[in-house]
């Protein structure tokens, strides 16, 4: 809707409309649906994760925590635990918090680079995190509480940004070159497969739907 703090809707014809106003002072980023089909959204500004209930329009706080510099991306779990991405663009570092069903926030891992795209594999035993501005692509594996470890380097990526990231139902992971134009898609192991180019050149989120990759382009609108 070309405004801050708003949520739009876009048919696949491509008529878009007005779907939700933020609270005043909030602006949304990565949004993921739970398993109550509830739209839980990073409200950056207001250092919160916020939930709509898709039906009533209802938007309440989910989750809040001062000690958050942004959350932008959030990765879900089938049973509906948030990774959030927490950038500090100013200082180039960057966090990544666990929250739970029940809203209780935990900080997992701070002090890395500027932490943006995030998202868990299909089989939700790996947590991938991007460095937008290291150009760096992080692989975890999920513990049963949810905790990370073993990380790792998946890939590096030669120059330009890093946003938000998606893995199709085979596990390959497409991920958003901020300045590049392009999607890149990497195999589970962590291989190049392709890179597909776009018409802009500031993709920064991605997600599927029936088969199909949508991708927003911030230079496009």
């Amino acid at each position: 809707m070309e405004q801050q703090g708003t949520i739009g809707l876009v048919t696949p014809s491509g008529d878009a409309s007005l779907f939700i106003r933020l609270p005043e002072g909030s602006i949304g980023n990565g949004i993921r649906f739970n398993s109550k089909g509830d739209m839980l959204v990073a409200d950056y500004t207001g250092h919160n994760i916020l939930k709509v209930n898709m039906h009533t329009k209802k938007i309440e706080v989910f989750a809040h925590e001062d000690n958050m510099n942004q959350p932008n991306d959030i990765a879900i779990t089938k049973d509906d635990y948030l990774y959030a991405s927490d950038p500090n663009w100013a200082d180039s570092t960057g966090n990544i918090w666990l929250i739970t069903p029940m809203g209780e926030v935990i900080l997992l891992e701070a002090d890395m680079g500027t932490t943006n795209g995030i998202e868990v594999s299909p089989d939700g035993k790996q947590l991938y995190v991007n460095e937008s501005r290291q150009v760096n692509l992080w692989v975890y594996d999920i513990g049963e509480d949810k905790s990370i470890g073993n990380k790792r380097l998946f890939y590096k990526f030669d120059g330009y940004g890093l946003d938000g990231m998606r893995c199709d139902t085979k596990g390959n992971l497409y991920v958003t070159r901020h300045e590049k134009g392009a999607v890149a898609i990497l195999s589970p192991k962590g291989e190049l497969l392709n890179e597909v180019n776009l018409t802009g050149t500031k993709p920064s989120n991605i997600t599927f739907y029936q088969g199909w990759a949508y991708v927003t382009l911030q230079d496009k609108g």
